[in-house]
């Protein structure tokens, strides 16, 4: 039974916003394969300025995905999410 997950994500732009993309679309791509790959969206809102510091940056690119998946599967995509350097932050929701 697949349920709709909403996920956003803030990775780093030390590194330029090339690497930022690159890692959306990592992530793009272990979503489609674990997860209903038409029902992927991926809203990207770019680079925008932190609420606070994190790590001591104060910019973060932002990025939304909508999908439907297994509920096991938004557990295994935030532990990647937190082992992964360059994401900052992510929440997932059900939607």
């Amino acid at each position: 039974m697949t349920a709709t997950y909403e996920t956003v994500m803030v990775c780093s732009v030390k590194n330029g916003e090339e690497a930022a993309k690159a890692l959306v679309e990592r992530f793009s791509a272990l979503i489609e394969k674990n997860a209903a790959a038409e029902s992927l969206k991926v809203d990207e809102w770019g680079a925008r300025k932190l609420a606070y510091p994190i790590n001591y940056e104060t910019d973060g690119y932002y990025t939304v995905f909508t999908y439907d998946a297994e509920p096991e599967f938004p557990a295994e995509l935030e532990r990647n999410f937190n082992i992964t350097d360059g994401v900052l932050r992510s929440l997932t929701v059900r939607k």
